[in-house]
């Protein structure tokens, strides 16, 4: 008898754990909802423009100096004008994970685990050999005279001189200080090339931005980790970065899907676009800014380039 009695607590105890009541979930529902919502006067960019590209997954977004808007994803090159009529695409016949564009016009893709540069007609100019076992690129930075690449895979950043000969590593540690390694729990590691020309790369397993020297040294670093708008919070954020002519940072989220601009300084500034632009779930908000502080976002669940621009008072 006792047993059963036992039994049927051990029942009751564990229906309760596992399901709640429904007044429970409407509670958490709330507050998950509550965090969703934007306050409209924080808002600061208006959404123009949508360009539909004709390709299975958008994976990468940049632009050019001249305002081209390039997209690479599945196994093709996507390039449009400002206005977003199309300009030119071409078939690279893999996956590419990210996408930059130097000031001459090449094309870099991160390949898996190795970097690849074509011309604006898509032939193949190079191929750079992987750096590393486990490589995962998620991100190229190009810069006067060094070409920095994030590995989520090794949780390193890779520097390579222009012609594509290794230069060293970035990894964050400092076990002098006690500093750990970049926390990557999952394939997001973004990074950079501010207007000054220096690297700036996500630490996003901790919320964080670091500015490094091209040999690693840390330069400054800012963080916010907040469930509210004016942070950062759960895995891997902000998953992607960009700059406007400012310095300002232009900050994109998973989770709570939105796009935010925070100032040199890391303080929040304002919301681009709020989380009822995006369907729940979105990831790989990817970020490029133009020559006129428009920001275009990849929206790869709903398969589109999405571009906003300052609203009046924010010209």
């Amino acid at each position: 008898m006792l047993l059963l009695l036992l039994l049927a607590v051990v029942f009751f105890m564990g229906k309760d754990f596992f399901y709640g009541s429904k007044k429970d979930k409407n509670v958490y529902e709330y507050e998950i909802n509550r965090l969703r919502e934007v306050d409209k006067s924080q808002v600061c960019y208006s959404e123009i423009k949508q360009i539909n590209p004709e390709i299975e997954k958008l994976k990468g977004i940049a632009v050019d100096n001249k305002d081209r808007i390039y997209v690479s994803g599945s196994d093709k090159v996507l390039i449009f004008d400002k206005t977003g009529e199309p300009v030119q695409d071409f078939s690279i016949g893999k996956e590419s994970n990210c996408i930059a564009i130097s000031e001459n016009g090449e094309i870099y893709l991160g390949i898996s685990d190795h970097i690849e540069i074509y011309d604006f007609s898509g032939n193949l100019i190079k191929s750079w050999e992987s750096p590393k076992e486990k490589t995962l690129i998620t991100s190229i930075a190009i810069g006067e005279s060094s070409v920095f690449v994030a590995d989520a895979g090794n949780k390193y950043v890779h520097r390579y001189n222009t012609e594509g000969e290794y230069q060293n590593y970035i990894d964050r540690k400092n076990t002098e200080k006690g500093v750990k390694g970049f926390f990557i729990p999952s394939p997001y590691f973004d990074l950079l090339i501010g207007r000054d020309g220096e690297l700036w790369v996500v630490d996003p397993g901790r919320h964080t931005l670091m500015n490094f020297t091209d040999n690693g040294e840390v330069v400054s670093i800012w963080s916010k980790t907040s469930m509210q708008v004016d942070g950062f919070s759960g895995c891997c954020n902000p998953s992607h970065i960009a700059m406007l002519s400012n310095g300002s940072f232009v900050t994109s989220e998973k989770g709570i899907e939105r796009v935010k601009i925070h100032k040199p300084s890391g303080e929040f500034d304002c919301v681009v676009a709020g989380p009822e632009l995006f369907e729940k779930g979105t990831r790989g908000l990817d970020l490029a800014v133009d020559s006129e502080d428009r920001i275009i976002v990849l929206d790869p669940k709903k398969k589109l380039v999405r571009i906003f621009e300052p609203t009046g008072e924010n010209n």
